[in-house]
C-alpha cells in the first residue's frame, strides 16, 4: 500500500503537481479532427486539470488555448473565428493559434497595448484522425513512432468511450494487473466456455505472470499451463497496447478521463493505404444513470470494457491506496507505481522521463504488435485476453 503522501503524487494532475509535470511531458489526443469543421469551428477542452479552447480559424490553422479571455475571463469556445485567429465573444480581443493577441478593440487606434498580452497556447498536431497536444515546456518533443499510429498498410477506426468517472492511475494500474482477466471477463472473455467455480474463473488456465520493463514502458506477460504466451504492452505513461488497439487514457482533472481507442486494420495484401481518414465511433455509456457514480448508478455487466469501467470506478474517483492489501500477483501494479515515482523524479531533476523522444534518427518505429504476439506451442493458442 501507499502513503497518502505518495497516492496524492500519482493522481494529482494539476500544473506544479509531481504527476501533472510528468505527464505534460507527452503528447495527448484531445479532439476528433472531423469534429472541427467552419459550422463547429470551437471544443472545449479538459485536460490535466486545465479547461482549454480547442479552434480552428478561417484559414484552416488550430490552436489550443486557455479558454479564459486574458482581458476579463470571458470563455473564447463562444469565440468568433476570423482569418487570423479566435477573437473573444465579450470584448473582441483577437488571438492568433499561437497565442499572441492581434487586437483589442475598444482600445485607441494607436494602442500598442495589446502587443503586452499573451494568452497561453499550446501546440497541435493531427495524426491518426485526433488532434494531439503537448502540454509541457519547450523544446516540443516528437511523437513516438509506434506502429498502431504510423503504419502505412492498414486503416483504423477510433472508438470514444464513455467519460470514465475516475483518476486515471486506476485504469493504467488495471493494464498491470493480469489476474484480473481470468475472473472479472470470466464470461465474456472466456470464448463460450462453461465456467465450472465462478469464484475461480479461468484463473487455473495460467502457469505464472510476469512483468519487465522495456525501452518504451512495461511489459505484462501470462505464461498458460498449455504452454502459451501473451504480453501487453504499457506504453508509459497512459497507453494499453492490446490486440490491435491502442487505448488511450488521458486525464481530464484528478477524477475524470477520456478513453480514446485507436483500432488498427491491416490490409489483407500488404498494400498501402493513402490518405486514412478514420471513421469514428462514440460508446454508449455503461452505466445507467450516465453522470452518476457508485452506488448510485448501476453498471452493465455483459463487456468486457463495461465491467473495467465498473471495478475502475467503484474503487472510488480516487482510490484509498493507503488501505489496500497487495498481494504477489500484483506485482506489475507495484512495478507500476515505482516506474512512476522513478520517472517524475527525473523530471524534478530536469531530465527527460520515459519514452521522451527529441532525436528524429532516434525515432524508428517501434512495433508493439510483436512484442504483443502469441506464442504458438504443438499447434493450440493461449485465450485471447480481450482487453487486459
Amino acid at each position: 500500500m501507499l502513503t497518502r503522501q505518495e497516492n496524492e503524487m500519482i493522481t494529482r494532475v494539476a500544473p506544479g503537481t509531481p504527476a501533472g509535470e510528468l505527464l505534460r511531458r507527452y503528447w495527448f489526443p484531445v479532439g476528433v479532427a472531423s469534429e472541427l469543421t467552419a459550422e463547429n469551428p470551437t471544443q472545449i477542452v479538459r485536460i490535466l486539470d486545465e479547461t482549454l479552447v480547442l479552434f480552428r480559424d478561417k484559414a484552416g490553422r488550430v490552436g489550443l488555448l486557455n479558454d479564459r479571455c486574458s482581458h476579463r475571463g470571458a470563455s473564447l469556445c463562444y469565440g468568433r473565428v476570423e482569418e487570423r485567429g479566435i477573437a473573444c465573444p465579450y470584448h473582441g480581443w483577437l488571438y492568433d493559434t499561437k497565442g499572441n493577441c492581434l487586437e483589442t478593440p475598444a482600445e485607441p487606434c494607436d494602442s500598442k497595448f495589446h502587443l503586452t498580452v499573451k494568452q497561453r497556447s499550446y501546440p497541435v498536431q493531427k495524426l491518426v484522425g485526433l488532434y494531439w497536444a503537448y502540454l509541457g515546456p519547450e523544446p516540443v518533443p516528437l511523437i513516438p513512432n509506434f506502429d498502431v499510429w504510423f503504419r502505412k498498410d492498414g486503416h483504423r477506426k477510433i472508438f470514444i468511450q464513455p467519460q470514465l468517472d475516475c483518476n486515471w492511475f486506476q485504469a493504467m494500474e488495471n493494464s498491470m494487473d493480469p489476474a484480473h482477466l481470468q475472473i472479472l471477463h470470466q464470461e465474456t472473455a472466456g470464448r463460450g466456455r462453461v465456467i465450472q467455480n465462478t469464484t475461480r474463473g479461468l484463473t487455473d488456465d495460467v502457469e505464472k505472470f510476469e512483468f519487465y520493463e522495456v525501452p518504451y514502458g512495461l511489459m505484462k506477460r501470462r505464461t498458460y499451463k498449455n504452454g502459451m504466451l501473451d504480453e501487453h504492452p504499457v506504453i508509459f505513461p497512459n497507453i494499453l497496447r492490446q490486440g490491435n488497439v491502442g487505448q488511450i487514457r488521458v486525464p481530464m482533472d484528478d477524477t475524470h478521463t477520456k478513453i480514446y481507442f485507436v483500432r488498427f486494420f491491416p490490409t489483407e495484401d500488404g498494400s498501402v493505404v493513402e490518405n486514412d481518414e478514420p471513421p469514428v465511433e462514440y460508446i454508449q455509456p455503461y452505466k445507467n444513470p450516465p453522470d452518476a457514480l457508485h452506488p448510485y448508478t448501476k453498471f452493465r455487466m455483459d463487456a468486457v470494457q463495461a465491467q473495467d469501467h465498473m471495478a475502475w470506478e467503484t474503487q472510488g474517483p480516487i482510490a484509498d491506496r493507503t488501505r489496500e492489501r497487495l498481494t504477489s500477483s500484483d506485482r506489475g501494479i507495484v512495478m507500476l507505481r515505482e516506474v512512476m515515482m522513478r520517472e517524475m523524479k527525473r523530471v524534478q531533476q530536469g531530465l527527460d522521463p520515459m519514452g521522451v523522444i527529441r532525436d528524429p534518427s532516434r525515432n524508428v518505429m517501434v512495433d508493439t504488435h510483436l512484442l504483443e504476439s502469441i506464442a504458438q506451442v504443438s499447434g493450440s493458442r493461449a485465450p485471447r485476453a480481450v482487453n487486459e
